[in-house]
C-alpha cells in the first residue's frame, strides 16, 4: 500500500527536521564550548590555589628549618654540646642538671628572637651518641641513637610530622656542627624541635572559591593524609591517598592538573603542588559533578528553549502550508484535465507570488503544447539522420622520433593498493611525465595502461640541437625520479621505477576529422615498445637508428646491450644512454 504525504505534511516535517537539527547542533556546540571554558577556568582557579597555598607552605617549612638552624648555630649551644659529648656516662646526669639552665637561657633567647607565633612546644638537644642533653619538657633519659629522626638529622635538616591527640605535630630536625667544622665533617649533635601546626592548618582551612565540595589537604611521602578532610572524620595519619596526582609527585616529581578518582573514589577535578623535596604533596580538589553543574543547567535551558521554538515553528509551518496547498490543488486539477487531452483548461490563479507565476506559465504551456509536440517529431527525424554520420580519417607517412616510458612492476605495486590509490598513482605518474614531454616541445600521443607514448614529429636528423633536445627529454625523466617520489609519498603511495625507450624512423599518422588528437603506428612504434621491455629500471635505451644519429656527441655515453644475443632474437641492437661524467 502506497502512503501519500501531502505538501503541508512535508513542509511541517521539513521544518521539524531543520529545527531539531539546528537546535541539536547549536546545543552541542554551546555545551561543548561552555564545558571547555568552564574546565579551563576551573583548572586555572585550582592551579592558582594550589600554587599560592603550596608556595606559602613551602615558605613556612623553609622558615621553620631556617629558624631551627639558627638555634643549632648558637655558639653557646655548640660549646655545651661539644663539652657534654666528652663527659663519661657515669657523670653525664650531673652535668645535664648543671647545664640545663644554660641551655634554657639560649632556647628562651631564641624564642624571644623569632617570636612565639611558631608554636614552639619542645626542643631536644641530642649529642652525637644519641644521648639527650637538654629537653624543654624536662625528659632527659631518652636514648635516640636508633631513632630514624636522629639518624637522618645527622645528615640534613628536614621537617617531619607525627600523630598527636590534636591531630599532628610538626617536627623540625637540624644537625649541630662545631665552630671549626669543615665541609664533610660529622655533626656534633642534633636539635629536634616540636611545633604546633596552626599556621599550616590556617592555609588549608580556607575554602573560598572552592564551592560546596572543594577541599585543600596535604599528603606525606607515605601517601597518608596530614590534614583534616571535609568529608571524613579522624583521617590524619590514617587515610591512605594513593591518587593519580599523588603518584605523579612521589614517582615523577611532577605537578598534576586534571580529572581523577580521589580518596573517596569520587571523580574530582584537582590540582597538585608537588613538594617532594619537603616530603609533602598539597592537593586542591572539587567534585566533577559540581564543576559540570553549570553546563548541565545550560544544557537543560537549551533543551527547554528548543522545544518551545520547535513547537512555534511547527504551528507557523502548518498555517503557511494551508495557504500554499489551496492554489496548488487547483493547479493539480487543471494538470489532470490536460493529461486527459483537454488543452482548453485554464487555472486563472492570481495570487501575485511564485504560484501565480506558475499558473500563468501553466496556462501558456497548454496553448503551446500541441505545437511543441509537432516540433519534437520533426527534430526526431533530424537526430536519426545525424546518428548515421561516420567518422573519417586521413592517413600519411612521416619520419618521427618515438618514445615510450613504462612503469616497472606496476602489477605488483597495484595489487598492494586500493583501486582509488591505483588510479591516483597512474594519474600522478602519467601527468608528471607528460609535462616533461611538453616542456621539451614533444607531443603526448596516448597512454596505454601504465605506459605513456610520445613523439617528436617530422624531426630533421641533421639538426643536432633538435636531436639533443629529444635525448635530454628522456634523460630529464630519469633525473626527475626523486621529485616524482616526493609527490607520490605526499599522497601515501610507494616509490615508482620506470623504463624509457626511444627510436627513430618512419611512422604512419592517422588524423581524425572530428578530433585534434593524432595516432601513430608502424614498425618504428612496435620496435620502441619491444626495446622498452629490455631496458633496465630508471634508464634510457635507444634503437640503432637513433644511435647512429647521436653516437658522435661527446656529452653522452652509449653502451650496447649483448649485441649478438639481441640480434639473434630480435634482429637489431639497442644502446643504453647516459650523460658522460666530466
Amino acid at each position: 500500500m502506497t502512503i501519500s504525504i501531502n505538501l503541508g505534511k512535508k513542509l511541517i516535517f521539513l521544518v521539524l527536521i531543520v529545527s531539531i537539527v539546528t537546535i541539536t547542533i547549536t546545543g552541542f556546540l554551546s555545551f561543548n564550548h561552555a564545558d571547555q571554558i568552564l574546565d579551563k577556568r576551573t583548572g586555572e582557579q585550582l592551579l592558582g590555589e594550589s600554587n599560592a597555598r603550596g608556595e606559602t607552605l613551602r615558605l613556612i617549612f623553609e622558615s621553620r628549618i631556617e629558624q631551627n638552624n639558627i638555634l643549632a648555630s648558637d655558639p653557646m649551644i655548640k660549646l655545651l654540646v661539644t663539652e657534654m659529648n666528652q663527659i663519661p656516662e657515669n657523670q653525664l646526669k650531673e652535668i645535664k642538671d648543671e647545664n640545663r639552665r644554660d641551655f634554657l637561657i639560649q632556647v628562651q633567647a631564641f624564642q624571644k628572637l623569632i617570636g612565639f607565633s611558631i608554636g614552639f612546644e619542645d626542643t631536644k638537644i641530642i649529642g652525637n651518641n644519641g644521648k639527650v642533653f637538654f629537653s624543654l619538657t624536662g625528659i632527659l633519659n631518652e636514648n635516640f641513637s636508633e631513632d630514624e629522626l636522629f639518624q637522618r638529622g645527622l645528615k640534613e635538616s628536614f621537617i617531619e610530622f607525627e600523630s598527636a591527640e590534636s591531630g599532628k605535630k610538626m617536627i623540625v630536625v637540624s644537625p649541630i656542627f662545631a665552630d671549626d667544622s669543615k665541609k664533610g665533617d660529622k655533626p656534633i649533635g642534633v636539635i629536634i624541635s616540636k611545633m604546633r601546626t596552626a599556621s599550616i592548618d590556617n592555609i588549608l582551612i580556607g575554602k573560598s572559591g572552592l564551592g560546596e565540595t572543594g577541599e585543600v589537604y596535604i599528603v606525606n611521602n607515605e601517601s597518608l593524609m596530614l590534614s583534616q578532610s571535609r568529608f571524613l572524620e579522624d583521617v590524619i595519619f590514617k587515610q591512605q591517598v594513593n591518587t593519580l596526582a599523588v603518584q605523579k609527585c612521589l614517582d615523577e616529581g611532577e605537578d598534576y592538573l586534571g580529572f581523577y578518582q580521589d580518596y573517596r573514589n569520587v571523580t574530582i577535578y584537582g590540582s597538585s603542588y608537588c613538594a617532594d623535596d619537603l616530603g609533602i604533596v598539597l592537593l586542591v580538589e572539587m567534585d566533577k559533578a559540581e564543576v559540570e553543574k553549570p553546563v548541565e543547567i545550560l544544557q537543560e535551558r537549551i533543551f527547554e528553549t528548543g522545544i518551545i521554538i520547535t513547537v512555534g515553528m511547527v504551528i507557523a509551518a502548518f498555517l503557511i502550508s494551508k495557504s500554499l496547498s489551496r492554489p496548488l490543488i487547483k493547479l493539480k486539477s487543471a494538470a489532470n484535465k490536460i493529461a486527459s487531452g483537454d488543452f482548453g483548461v485554464r487555472t486563472n490563479i492570481t495570487t501575485g507570488d511564485e504560484i501565480g507565476e506558475l499558473s500563468q506559465a501553466f496556462d501558456s504551456m497548454a496553448q503551446k503544447l500541441q505545437e511543441s509536440l509537432i516540433e519534437i517529431k520533426e527534430k526526431e527525424e533530424v537526430i536519426k539522420q545525424q546518428e548515421e554520420i561516420l567518422l573519417k580519417f586521413s592517413q600519411h607517412t612521416q619520419n618521427d622520433c618515438v618514445g615510450v616510458i613504462d612503469m616497472k612492476d606496476s602489477t605488483r605495486i597495484s595489487s598492494e593498493l586500493s583501486d582509488e590509490k591505483v588510479t591516483k598513482m597512474y594519474e600522478i605518474f602519467l601527468n608528471f611525465m607528460a609535462k616533461i614531454v611538453r616542456n621539451h616541445n614533444g607531443e603526448v600521443v596516448k597512454n596505454i595502461g601504465d605506459a605513456l607514448m610520445f613523439r617528436f614529429g617530422n624531426v630533421d636528423p641533421k639538426n643536432i640541437e633538435e636531436m639533443k633536445n629529444i635525448l635530454e627529454c628522456c634523460l630529464s625523466m630519469i633525473d626527475s625520479h626523486d621529485e616524482l617520489k616526493k609527490q607520490l609519498n605526499a599522497e601515501g603511495m610507494p616509490e615508482i621505477d620506470f623504463k624509457i625507450s626511444a627510436t627513430y624512423g618512419s611512422v604512419k599518422v592517422a588524423e581524425s576529422t572530428t578530433s585534434n588528437i593524432s595516432d601513430i603506428f608502424g614498425p618504428t612504434v612496435n620496435k620502441c615498445f619491444k626495446i622498452n621491455s629490455l631496458c633496465p629500471k630508471n634508464s634510457v635505451v635507444v634503437g640503432i637508428n637513433l644511435y647512429e644519429i647521436l653516437k658522435d656527441l661527446d656529452e653522452y655515453e652509449f653502451t650496447e646491450f649483448s649485441s649478438a644475443e639481441l640480434k639473434e632474437k630480435y634482429g637489431y641492437s639497442i644502446f643504453e644512454v647516459k650523460r658522460r661524467k666530466n
